[in-house]
């Protein structure tokens, strides 16, 4: 896994240490957190033994339509089939329809799409960020991590029962439902709601 830069919170997200490099090794098989496994264990649809780009295994998931819409919409499709790694946290079809309709009618036109793009490069991360990875910041972190985007935002991880939660930059949450769905060039991990920069 390629380091990448995160800065640890302990207590509020207004409290910000220095950052650090995120260790390389994996935590103990019961540090690792199991989130659906059966979504994220089973083959995405037309999948072959050779692992697919993020978008191409975007694309062949009906759940995440309106993802590949939005990429498509933004021009990020290039940057996302590209060597990466990437880590990706997809809002599913269902997250979207939270977003208000005409709210995301908007961000779909041609006029909107360096804030479309900005939406969607904050829920990528540089590197191979697997879920035990994410488990263990938060651990050493004392409860929660900050993870950096691409954007240049950040999303603040903690643990909510034995899921992962996202809280973004206006406080809203997510929750990740599925995790370590493998890409060639990177990793996809499912949320529930559209975070925001």
């Amino acid at each position: 896994m390629k380091a990448f830069k995160i800065s640890m919170i302990a207590g509020l997200a207004t409290a910000s240490l220095a950052a650090c490099s995120a260790p390389t090794e994996t935590p103990a098989a019961d540090d690792v957190m199991v989130q659906d496994e059966t979504a994220a264990a089973e083959p995405m649809a037309g999948e072959t033994k050779e692992a697919k780009n993020i978008v191409a295994l975007a694309q062949g998931n009906a759940d995440l339509s309106t993802l590949v819409a939005a990429v498509t919409a933004a021009g990020l499709g290039e940057t996302l089939s590209g060597t990466g790694p990437f880590t990706v946290f997809a809002p599913t079809n269902a997250a979207f329809a939270k977003v208000d309709k005409a709210t995301l009618d908007g961000l779909m036109k041609p006029e909107a799409k360096d804030k479309l793009g900005a939406i969607l490069k904050y829920h990528v991360v540089a590197g191979n960020v697997k879920a035990a990875d994410v488990v263990k910041m938060i651990t050493d972190g004392k409860g929660t991590a900050t993870i950096k985007t691409v954007g240049g935002g950040s999303l603040k991880a903690s643990m909510a029962g034995d899921k992962v939660q996202l809280t973004d930059a206006k406080g809203g949450k997510s929750t990740i439902t599925a995790t370590d769905i493998a890409a060639s060039n990177g990793v996809v991990h499912t949320i529930d709601t559209v975070v925001m920069p």
